[in-house]
């Protein structure tokens, strides 16, 4: 018997259409996809010019401001300011300054105590504990 198209299911008849819907919809899909892929990466390196952008004014800031700093904690510049507000006060005297040292590391991150007993003692009573033997 022969077979004609009026016997033929309709999945068989439609069948390559379908194929052919789901190949357009995958192509239009990448492309889409791809569209939207190169419109991040502009996206990012706009906002990456501007990051940059942003840093360098910051920096340039930064060093402004350091600069601003080192010429207001100059001696010359302090001393005017003295004079300005009335303050009476004067540079420290040699005799008045007091250098701290701190005792160096041991390898286990300890500091040494190369302090002879007795200025040890002292240390401790002035800081209000007792002496140690």
């Amino acid at each position: 018997m022969k077979r004609t198209r009026t016997n033929q299911s309709a999945a068989v008849r439609f069948g390559p259409a379908l194929k052919a819907v789901i190949i357009c919809l995958f192509i239009g899909s990448s492309g889409v996809g791809y569209v939207w892929q190169q419109n991040q990466l502009l996206e990012l390196g706009r906002q990456k010019a501007e990051k940059e952008k942003r840093l360098n004014r910051l920096r340039v800031q930064n060093s402004q401001l350091a600069r601003h700093l080192a010429e207001l904690q100059s001696p010359k510049s302090l001393e005017t300011r003295l004079k300005e507000l009335n303050l009476g006060l004067r540079m420290a005297q040699p005799t008045q300054i007091v250098w701290l040292m701190d005792a160096p590391l041991t390898p286990a991150g300890k500091p040494t105590l190369s302090m002879h007993p007795a200025e040890r003692q002292y240390a401790q009573r002035r800081a209000g504990a007792s002496p140690a033997p």
